[in-house]
């Protein structure tokens, strides 16, 4: 079986559709509180649902996403995204919070095709890989951080429902469109299902490298979920009341800070690697410092955004650059190990912020995000003196 060509409509189509899909873990963070209001459920019971979602990411990025390398991509993708549309369909209409919980579950892991069109992109292109991979990872990135500002206003405007029922029109219609254009790429990996995800796990025995990196992104991302899940909680409560569009609003700071992220991948590039790992977690210490010191100041909380979300951006790109190193034939497994542990941070991160909230509210949040953050800051120092006792001068 042959890749079959693609129509010049099919990349745009990716990228779209990659937000489009990945947005849906994000779009609970600033509605909490309306949920919460809605349902009767207290602060820790609402903050489970984006930890699920997260969760459920997390395990979709373990169990899943290896598939792409064994099966057709475009029916996986499609059927994912279908179970999905079904997902938000139905969680436009629950009334339980426990209902909301479970369907969030699969919410998180009926968005995995976000990483699926990624490195479904690179496979399709090519003399421009780089560039086809930048336009997708851009669709993820614009998702990922437009989706707390429309679910804002979306939930202001009409009501928090609505935030689900839209999103799951806009599912229902890149699944269509993507059956319809994204081409038949043949599977590589001809072994069976636990053969594939041993050979995974064995990845993670194999190269100190991406043990280092999963952990790492783990603990930074941990830091920015626990960050946007409490600060919706802060934002709402005294003395700011914010509504849900305004908390919205601070995600116009989060792709600003994300455009200039990229930037620091050039320190990688060089092979300054550890360089730019130092700099990139100090920014994230930084910013929750100021989150500590002043707690009520909008202008100093939108400098700590844009820092926050420079270090953890810039970190994942520099994470990155490090893995895809390891091996040219794994990039899919690679990424398997690294976005599982990467989400599974989201989730634990999530799950701790809440539990900092609902003992100490926002002063113990913030003492929980140092500690993860600083916690970040000492993996870059041992990474940096394992690969010292390997090579005498820094990659």
């Amino acid at each position: 079986m042959k890749t079959t060509p693609y129509h010049p409509f099919t990349i745009p189509l990716m990228a779209i559709s990659a937000g489009v899909v990945v947005a849906n873990i994000y779009y609970n963070q600033p509605i909490l509180n309306d949920i919460s209001a809605a349902t009767g459920a207290t602060a820790g019971e609402a903050g489970r649902i984006s930890t699920l979602a997260q969760l459920g990411y997390g395990l979709g990025m373990f169990f899943v996403l290896p598939l792409g390398d064994k099966l057709d991509r475009r029916k996986l993708i499609t059927g994912l995204t279908s179970l999905l549309f079904l997902s938000l369909l139905l969680l436009s209409f629950a009334r339980s919070i426990q209902l909301i919980c479970l369907l969030s579950f699969f919410v998180g892991i009926g968005s995995t095709p976000a990483q699926i069109l990624l490195p479904m992109s690179a496979t399709i292109s090519t003399g421009d890989r780089g560039k086809t991979v930048g336009r997708v990872f851009a669709g993820i990135l614009i998702g990922i951080l437009g989706a707390r500002v429309v679910a804002g206003v979306v939930s202001d405007l009409l009501g928090w429902r609505y935030v689900f029922a839209i999103s799951a029109l806009l599912v229902l219609i890149v699944t269509i469109l993507m059956y319809r254009y994204l081409p038949v790429v043949p599977p590589k990996f001809q072994g069976s299902y636990p053969q594939l995800l041993s050979s995974t796990i064995k990845l993670i025995g194999e190269y100190s490298v991406l043990r280092q990196a999963a952990l790492l992104g783990a603990f930074t991302f941990g830091t920015f979920c626990s960050f946007w899940t409490t600060l919706t909680f802060h934002l709402s409560a005294a003395p700011l009341h914010y509504s849900a569009s305004r908390i919205g609003l601070f995600g116009l700071i989060a792709i600003g800070g994300a455009l200039a992220a990229p930037l620091f991948g050039k320190l990688a590039d060089k092979g300054q690697v550890y360089k730019s790992l130092l700099f990139t977690v100090s920014m994230v210490i930084v910013s929750i410092l100021l989150l500590k010191i002043f707690p009520h100041s909008i202008l100093l909380l939108s400098v700590s955004i844009f820092l926050l979300d420079v270090g953890v951006q810039a970190t994942q790109i520099t994470n990155f650059t490090r893995i895809y190193s390891l091996h040219e034939h794994a990039h899919s497994r690679l990424n398997t190990v690294y976005m599982t542990a990467y989400f599974m941070g989201a989730a634990l991160g999530t799950s701790c912020g809440v539990a900092a909230w609902q003992y100490g509210g926002w002063d113990m949040a913030t003492w929980q995000l140092l500690l993860w953050s600083i916690v970040a800051l000492i993996i870059v120092g041992w990474s940096a003196r394992a690969r010292a006792r390997i090579v005498p001068t820094e990659q």
